[in-house]
């Protein structure tokens, strides 16, 4: 166990490497390798599960050694993970063969296609287990060459300004919070004499008193690292890049994206923003969540109108990841559970719906709303697994959807009433344009004689839609499994926004009574004795 979240990284990069040298022409050759490497990924990060120990908040299977040095500067290759990132690994190693599999259209540059695949999953599971800032930022931009290029050869028709838009608006981002990571790593240089990247050491000497950011300091740095974090959401108004790059994307590049790929915002936001920058995420967080909310409202409604089913799912997505960003900002423990919870919930009712438009598309090469209809009387089987997934997607009782907007609502309204009831509108609205987008993709007669001729699902994309429907219910009646293990962890990274709101509750609290009027006395006459 030793080396578990090294093996669990770099698998999927080892079978990249051995694609190399297959011949080209061996284009099952390729799916098999790119498959089994990340089905090898996935089985290590379920042992990874079954040892890790949920009753700690500390990192567990730290791997730490130098790596290299730059003048005096050592970056150290460091490794860890916590109940947080536990599940985003497992969901990460669990989408991607699902992706790969569901690749089985693509018959254009196959081997590089699996290499990038590949490669983005190692830069994606970097990310959620560097604890090191460097390695950090490394596997964060790492992570950008597959996916530029997933969009942009294997892409649709405007897939080039899709690919380039995705590249810029995640750049700029990045950019900010290298210049955020190495200002943060001077002034802990100068007022501990330590030079450090380490997280861990950079959040202690916080929480100790030996690093002391002054507030212009932290509110910058904040944005610095936030900005990064809200483009990666996408959280409105930095979402402009997200319909394309999804509409323009193959089914498996918009399954990553979906699934894992966005999560790697919300995680930044919850793993660094609020632990290194407590006082800075209390004051800005009216701001955020604000957003949050409008977010959630004007995707849901730009869903709704939208005649394209894919693009309708994107839309979503700006909507649900909205919910996420309120829950983290609500800072309790309620609203943190819904967040991490909801992470994973939307990685996979989203995943699959790309999976499903992506089916669909392979039979029709349109996906247009206005083009289907009755789609149920040919593809039963088909419109059963869509439906499921709607409701998942739209939080029905019962499945994983509604566990993690009933967290984060709960955490909304503990924090601010108003928040709450606005992000509650929300999931109405999600229901209406879910169900109406079903209704008219698939109930009523068939209205164009080429659905007449569509076949129903094979094994395959039988195989790929099976394992999601089974994780669906089973976080849905089974939340405490993935709950659980959360706990503590969260506890740990909320402990200093919490820490700073009590704060500023007790000098609210002595500033009322200092301004409350000060009572007159009366004077009474003392009796005198006779």
């Amino acid at each position: 166990m030793d080396v578990i979240l090294s093996l669990i990284i770099f698998l999927p990069l080892i079978g990249a490497i051995m694609l190399l040298f297959v011949p080209r022409e061996s284009i099952n050759t390729h799916r098999g390798v790119a498959l089994v490497s990340s089905l090898m990924a996935l089985v290590a990060s379920l042992v990874l599960w079954g040892h890790f120990n949920p009753a700690t908040d500390a990192f567990q299977f730290q791997e730490f050694t130098e790596w290299f040095q730059i003048g005096t500067v050592k970056i150290h290759y460091f490794l860890g993970v916590d109940g947080i990132s536990l599940f985003l690994v497992i969901l990460t190693t669990f989408i991607t063969p699902l992706a790969i599999l569901g690749s089985w259209a693509i018959r254009k540059h196959v081997r590089e296609y699996m290499i990038f695949m590949l490669v983005l999953e190692t830069g994606i599971l970097g990310v959620f287990l560097s604890l090191d800032l460097v390695l950090f930022y490394l596997f964060w931009e790492i992570m950008l060459i597959p996916m530029y290029f997933l969009i942009g050869v294997w892409g649709s028709k405007n897939r080039v300004y899709a690919a380039v838009k995705f590249f810029i608006y995640t750049m700029a981002g990045s950019l900010l919070m290298l210049v955020g990571i190495l200002t943060l790593f001077y002034l802990h240089a100068e007022q501990t004499g330590i030079q450090t990247f380490s997280f861990l050491q950079l959040r202690d000497a916080l929480a100790a008193g030996e690093l002391v950011l002054p507030h212009q300091a932290e509110l910058l740095l904040f944005l610095a690292f936030g900005l990064a974090f809200a483009i990666k959401v996408p959280l409105f108004p930095f979402h402009t890049w997200l319909p394309d790059a999804h509409v323009e994307a193959p089914t498996a590049g918009s399954v990553i994206l979906a699934g894992v790929l966005l999560k790697m915002g919300t995680y930044g936001l919850l793993r660094f923003c609020l632990p290194l920058f407590p006082n800075a995420s209390v004051e800005l967080a009216p701001w955020v969540c604000t957003l949050a909310i409008v977010g959630i409202i004007y995707g849901a409604l730009v869903a709704m109108v939208q005649p394209d089913v894919k693009k309708l799912v994107a839309y979503s997505s700006v909507s649900h990841l909205g919910y996420v960003v309120l829950g983290i900002f609500a800072f309790n423990l309620i609203g943190a559970q819904g967040a991490t919870y909801q992470m994973l919930n939307h990685g996979l009712s989203t995943g699959a719906l790309f999976l499903l438009v992506g089916m669909i598309y392979d039979r029709r090469h349109t996906r247009l709303i206005a083009d289907f209809g009755g789609l149920a009387h040919r593809m039963p089987v088909f419109a059963t697994f869509f439906m499921i997934i709607t409701l998942s997607s739209i939080g029905l009782p019962g499945l994983n959807g509604f566990v993690g907007e009933i967290l984060i609502l709960q955490g909304a309204f503990l924090d601010n009433i108003l928040y709450g009831v606005l992000a509650a509108s929300g999931m109405i609205l999600s229901a209406v344009y879910m169900l109406w987008m079903y209704q008219r993709v698939f109930l009523g007669k068939i209205r164009h004689a080429e659905n007449e001729a569509l076949t129903d699902l094979d094994l395959r994309e039988k195989l790929i839609l099976t394992p999601i429907v089974i994780m669906v219910v089973w976080m849905g009646i089974y939340s405490s499994t993935f709950l659980r293990p959360m706990d503590r962890s969260l506890d740990r990274a909320l402990a200093g926004v919490q820490a700073v709101r009590a704060e500023d509750t007790v000098l609210e609290i002595r500033e009322a009574r200092l301004e409350q009027p000060i009572p007159a006395h009366r004077t009474e006459a003392v009796p005198q004795n006779d």
